[in-house]
């Protein structure tokens, strides 16, 4: 093994041209950690978020990623043999130590998730931040398989966003699904959207009330701050909803609960940490299983070579994803 190796690192804040790439050191294995050559890593925008400079304990430079998947090069873990498939997400990588954006990663043992997979690295590093979020936040709103209810995902053409739309139509809800581009509409369809709305920056009511006079009986908020109040209001009386995506921001300015949460109107969130390591690990692999078995679809958009980390957050900045973009090193 080389003692050298190519990543992405984050030499400041800013736009996508800090992130430059540098030959590192191969992280030196230690104990209760080990090395993992990646394979691929999805981007994420809490990744985009952190290197605009929004995250504050993160200090740089810094190797991004909050996720990757790959081969285990050396372990500290008799229970994860060189060799041995994983995927890692959350617990800080690519914050406070670095990430998935390199062709090796120095990671916890109790980040690592071992997964048994014949699916290529590129759909594979699709799966595990995206379907993990989707499936916690449909656990959080109490969706369950066979059920019954009607479920508004906003932002639905996020990567979470269109993973929630594939479990969700696997578990037969009914869905509908925003989107600010028109030509998204077929891949929000594809993905297993009964309705998709429009959203233009108007008021959604209109359009939701006019597929469900009532209102859904769930919401799936993936936009953020500036959306949740209003999708408080679009729910229908006694319904849920979930806050999951930070893509307009993690602050509700001014929140009053009292005056801004309808009476026996639930609010709930999903953060993805709550499913690393070992807790995650079996709902992955059910994921994977599903993808394989061609119920679950992978929604990748489109793979980037490492060297073209720039040009991809460039793509992901400019809302240009109907899906998940993939990173190869």
């Amino acid at each position: 093994m080389s003692t050298t190796m190519r990543a992405a690192v984050c030499v400041g804040a800013g736009g996508p041209e800090v992130l430059e790439i540098c030959e590192l050191p191969v992280p030196e294995v230690r104990e209760g950690w080990s090395l993992v050559r990646v394979k691929g890593a999805g981007l994420n925008r809490s990744e985009l978020r952190t290197r605009q400079g929004h995250s504050p304990g993160v200090k740089f430079p810094r190797v991004l990623g909050i996720e990757c998947v790959g081969v285990v090069a050396a372990s500290t873990d008799p229970l994860l043999p060189d060799g041995t498939t994983v995927a890692a997400v959350m617990g800080e990588m690519g914050r406070q130590f670095d990430g998935g954006y390199a062709e090796y990663a120095l990671l916890p043992n109790s980040l690592l998730m071992p997964v048994t997979t014949t699916l290529p690295w590129d759909v594979l590093a699709a799966l595990p931040e995206t379907y993990l979020t989707a499936q916690g936040s449909l656990d959080a709103l109490g969706i369950e398989p066979g059920g019954r209810g009607r479920l508004l995902i906003r932002g639905g053409t996020s990567s979470v966003g269109m993973a929630a739309a594939s479990i969700a139509s696997g578990y037969g809800i009914e869905t509908a699904a925003t989107t600010r581009r028109r030509d998204k509409a077929a891949a929000l369809t594809s993905a297993g959207v009964d309705h998709v709305l429009v959203d233009d920056g108007e008021p959604l009511a209109a359009s939701v009330h006019a597929v469900w006079p009532e209102g859904p009986d769930y919401v799936l908020d993936l936009v953020g701050a500036d959306t949740a109040v209003e999708s408080l209001r679009l729910v229908r009386r006694g319904g849920t909803v979930c806050m999951t995506g930070t893509l307009s921001g993690w602050l509700i300015p001014d929140f009053e609960p009292v005056a801004m949460i309808p009476s026996g109107t639930r609010l709930t969130a999903f953060h993805s940490d709550n499913l690393k390591g070992g807790a995650g690990r079996p709902v992955l692999q059910r994921v994977i299983d599903k993808v394989e078995a061609g119920v679950f679809r992978p929604n990748v958009d489109r793979v980037f070579a490492l060297d073209d980390i720039v040009a991809a957050h460039r793509y992901m900045e400019e809302n240009r994803a109907a899906g998940k973009v993939v990173v190869l090193p």
